[in-house]
């Protein structure tokens, strides 16, 4: 067991790159090495960064941007030092305690020859137990790779939704801004009518209300836009002259089928990434509990050697004399029972988090799956049916007004339902998509919104909800 004491730190690698690319391995995601290596703001933007900016972003460049340039994640993978850190201190070797003793002889009548004694004492018990400490805190390190993990896949889904939303929030502006020249077409031609002394005043002056609300309500879209602009900045670390990038201009159409969505619950726990750090943090604990229990009974024994000169009037004068010592502790009284009841509580207590975590990932899973489906289904409604419905009235207004059957007041209002419907249309996309991506990150092994477990402060900037709409 002295042997292994010896080996466990060697086994450690202190580099950063085991880590990147056991995170790399938990999350498929394409974690680029240059995460590994500090990167001073001074220096600039990476090279691929820049030629991702030079054309419109899709979603999958975002991403990839913030997996390389988002600081939060630079941080949350140097995090893992601490644990890497503690490991390697759990499996050091204790030190061996040295004294020198310097004693004169007892006649003062002999010339100045001190006596010397030297003990050298290494304690066997706290070296053997290196070996169980670097054993539990080997899984406290694997499950802080796995909480980044889960990191690396909420950065992922927190990036899209920031992304969909920006690109819902500029489409829903073109719209507005189109529903807005229906509403400028309305008020001129009522003024034009009040004018000539065809219409009331009232009618004038409710088409005149009626615009000035519209103009109001696009300026509101329009802050949204630059509010969602900068949550997606954030996101991606971007700054200076790299914000003056742009995105396709509207959200991408669903697909014609309907998404496979079987056997969720169980993809989504076997996926978990959540369940795998609380099931390594269980055995980390099962193994402090099991060393503290070993530490309560086992002496803590240290071996140890004397060498003693002698003094000038012994027989063997000015050698050196050989001896052993063992010093040992009698654990009758604390046999670390409290550290042991401690360690016994926290187990029982993770335990009964990863049941309940396991039932919240099934739950989950069902909810992501009825999310889907339902905004799947109301998207294609409008898609299908309600916009080619709204286009059909259009038309027929329009013939309606050729054929002066009806007034140009009648055929703005029908514009302005269309325009209304598009609106809705393009929220319930971005719903759509924000849900597809939630259920993406629920199948990578994280769920959208659900905290970090202990041991990280990685928080995900942008304030972008986590739940779609």
């Amino acid at each position: 067991m002295l042997l292994l004491g010896l080996g466990a730190p060697g086994c450690v690698s202190p580099s950063m790159q085991s880590d990147l690319a056991r995170v790399r391995e938990l999350t498929h995601m394409p974690l680029p090495p240059q995460l590994a290596v500090a990167r001073d703001e001074g220096t600039g933007f990476p090279e691929e960064v820049r030629q991702w900016l030079q054309q419109p972003l899709t979603a999958e460049a975002a991403v990839r941007i913030a997996l390389l340039n988002n600081r939060e994640l630079r941080a949350s993978l140097r995090d893992l030092g601490v644990a890497r850190g503690q490991l390697l201190q759990a499996g050091v070797l204790p030190n061996p305690a040295v004294e020198v003793e310097l004693r004169q002889q007892e006649d003062p009548g002999l010339p100045f020859e001190p006596q010397a004694e030297v003990r050298v004492e290494y304690g066997l018990t706290q070296a053997v137990l290196s070996v169980a400490r670097a054993r539990a805190a080997q899984r406290e390190l694997e499950a802080a790779r796995y909480r980044t993990a889960a990191f690396v896949v909420e950065l992922g889904y927190t990036v899209r939704a920031a992304y969909y939303a920006f690109q819902a929030a500029q489409q829903r502006v073109a719209i507005a801004t189109q529903a807005l020249d229906a509403f400028a077409a309305a008020r001129d031609a009522s003024q034009a009518l009040f004018e000539a002394g065809n219409i009331p005043e009232l009618d004038a002056a409710t088409q005149d209300a009626a615009y000035e609300s519209a103009r109001a309500t696009v300026a509101q879209l329009e802050l949204e836009v630059l509010e969602r602009r900068e949550q997606l900045q954030r996101l991606l670390g971007l700054h200076g002259e790299a914000t003056a990038w742009t995105v396709t201009e509207t959200l991408p159409r669903m697909a014609e089928q309907e998404p496979a969505l079987e056997n969720l619950e169980r993809k989504a726990l076997t996926a978990s990434l959540e369940l795998a750090e609380t099931q390594h943090r269980l055995e980390g604990a099962a193994q402090r509990a099991g060393l503290t229990s070993v530490e309560g009974w086992l002496p803590d024994v240290s071996v140890g050697v004397i060498a003693e000169r002698k003094s000038p009037v012994a027989p063997a004068h000015g050698e050196w004399e050989w001896g052993g010592v063992i010093h040992f502790t009698v654990p009758l009284f604390d046999r670390r029972q409290g550290t042991r009841s401690a360690s016994e509580a926290e187990f029982d207590a993770l335990m009964e988090r990863y049941q309940g975590m396991a039932i919240d990932v099934r739950s989950a899973a069902r909810e992501a799956r009825n999310r889907v489906l339902s905004t799947y289904l109301r998207a294609r409604q409008y898609q299908q049916v309600l916009l080619p419905a709204r286009q059909r009235v259009m038309r027929q207004t329009m013939l309606q007004y050729n054929a002066m059957q009806i007034g140009v007041f009648q055929v703005l209002q029908v514009r302005r339902e269309q325009l209304d419907t598009e609106l809705a249309y393009v929220d319930l996309l971005r719903e759509y998509w924000t849900a597809h991506a939630a259920l993406e990150a629920l199948l990578a092994g994280r769920r959208t919104g659900a905290p970090l477990g202990p041991g990280s402060g990685a928080s995900l900037a942008g304030g972008t909800e986590a739940g779609g709409h």
